[in-house]
């Protein structure tokens, strides 16, 4: 299974992003423990970012909310930097 590190920037970002909207952290917990079961949960879209992003992961919540994350200890570590839309995050 594997562990995740919540950095402080992403919690501003999840309370500014899901807030109160109780369909889209549905969504989001359902997508963390997809996440964590199996990173390569096919439901997840999980994907490696090139350009200003490189060496960075990222999954989607829904079709306009996707994770920024980081793998630490090979994959059983991962950080989580950013949530948003397809504009806010890339």
């Amino acid at each position: 299974m594997t562990k995740l590190v919540w950095d402080a920037s992403f919690k501003r970002s999840y309370k500014k992003r899901v807030g109160n909207n109780s369909q889209l952290k549905k969504k989001f917990w359902n997508a963390l423990e997809l996440f964590t079961n199996n990173p390569f949960d096919p439901r997840l879209k999980t994907h490696k970012l090139t350009g200003k992003l490189d060496g960075l992961w990222a999954l989607s919540v829904e079709y306009d909310c996707r994770i920024v994350f980081k793998f630490l200890k090979g994959n059983d570590e991962v950080l989580l930097i950013d949530i948003g839309s397809h504009d806010e995050v890339y």
